[in-house]
């Protein structure tokens, strides 16, 4: 009998090691080339790990929980037995039973990690999952439209999942108290990592202003269509706010900046990080050079990030570096908030939701659209005066977008 090891992959850059959160194959199952075996987690990445091979799935080494590094063995895959299978001749209609469900089965391997875990989470089988995502790739979000309609016959799945909800039920009835205990993620660990060396290692302080987005949603109004028809992307409200940025920091070189041991690095390049919310944790993806990208090629590229996230599929290089961070807690619903900085960088714009408020205009009462907006910043190398004139800046562009066409 012929068996090939599975390993576990070289890791990104600065990860030096991987936790197995789900095995998609178990002992016995066939398994195609390429079909997704198991799933490791790092800080930052979900990572799929493939059959190197055609054969059926031997002995799992790595159990689920486990603590692993680049070139370990993770299981064994037997090669012969997928042979032995292939030489055996079924009746045509023996094979033609197979074939269908292998096809369908193939056909919804193409689902995310988020996608499967959701799936799982919801007993809900991929192969009856119509996916949205590129080539019909199975998307969380599918998953969960899916999981919304009720099903026209009680499965035996759909009977288990009502029993438990009859379960819960009658443990709140009797007012009965438990606790749920779950590790956290290596993401959310290495996030609350980041903030409270954040927090330790700079001297962050938070400027507020507030900014009338009256002509930006007139200017968007008046364009969202063709820009949508020509583009093949909604013109949001992060396209702007990506320009304005880019310009205060062209003023304001030391927000652009970071601290690099008695070094103040200033980045002549401006790689903006868009925050993004996942199941797993916040993640930021970054815009490259966002200084040379058009309004569409910002909204694109925040969108594609955005399906990405969904389906943990961004790559470790989407989100490596970044001189300067926004992020926007108003799509939650957030008035006011206080971001906090994301190291190395110095300084972070947190949005807010636009709420119509009553303002005074040439001696008038009138209601506009206004948004909170705070930035937090490293006082080490930015000093009040600078936060508060990149932060006006901002509000000044906005207000008046038409400035952000003529660089005034």
């Amino acid at each position: 009998m012929s068996s090939i090891e599975v390993l576990v992959p070289i890791l990104p850059e600065s990860v030096a090691d991987a936790t197995v959160v789900t095995w998609r194959k178990q002992p016995g199952e066939k398994v195609k080339r390429d079909d997704n075996l198991v799933d490791l987690e790092t800080d930052k990445v979900v990572l799929e790990v493939p059959a190197p091979a055609d054969g059926v799935m031997g002995e799992i080494i790595k159990q689920v929980g486990t603590v692993v590094k680049a070139g370990e063995i993770l299981a064994h895959l037997d090669t012969d037995k997928e042979a032995n299978m292939k030489t055996e001749k079924p009746s045509s209609t023996a094979t033609a039973e197979k074939i269908k469900p292998a096809a369908a089965e193939s056909e919804h391997h193409s689902a995310g990690p988020a996608a499967r875990r959701s799936a799982a989470e919801q007993n809900l089988p991929l192969e009856n999952i119509q996916g949205s995502g590129k080539s019909g790739r199975v998307t969380r979000a599918d998953v969960l439209q899916q999981a919304k309609v009720p099903a026209s016959t009680p499965t035996a799945a759909n009977l288990s999942r009502r029993m438990a909800d009859v379960s819960a039920v009658d443990k709140l009835t009797r007012n009965e108290r438990f606790e749920k205990r779950v590790p956290m993620t290596r993401l959310r660990a290495r996030i609350a990592e980041r903030l409270v060396a954040a927090q330790h290692d700079a001297a962050i302080l938070t400027t507020f202003n507030e900014i009338n987005l009256q002509k930006v949603i007139e200017l968007r109004n008046l364009y969202k269509e063709s820009f949508e028809k020509k583009h093949g992307s909604r013109l949001g409200f992060m396209s702007f706010f990506t320009k304005a940025v880019i310009a205060a920091l062209k003023r304001f070189p030391a927000v652009n900046a970071s601290i690099d041991g008695n070094d103040v690095v200033y980045h002549s390049y401006f790689d903006i990080g868009i925050a993004v919310s996942t199941d797993r944790g916040l993640v930021v993806p970054i815009l490259r050079d966002a200084d040379h990208l058009s309004f569409a090629d910002i909204e694109k590229t925040i969108a594609s990030y955005g399906r990405k996230a969904k389906e943990n599929q961004i790559a470790i290089e989407e989100m490596t570096g970044g001189t300067f961070t926004i992020t926007n807690g108003g799509v939650f619903g957030s008035l006011l908030a206080t971001p906090i900085i994301n190291p190395p960088q110095s300084a972070i714009l947190g949005m807010n939701k636009i709420e119509e408020r009553p303002i005074v205009e040439n001696a008038q009462v009138v209601i506009r659209p206004m948004m909170y907006v705070a930035l937090s910043y490293d006082h080490r190398i930015i000093d009040g005066k600078e936060s508060v004139g990149f932060l006006k800046t901002i509000k000044e562009l906005l207000e008046d977008p038409s400035r952000l066409l003529i660089d005034v």
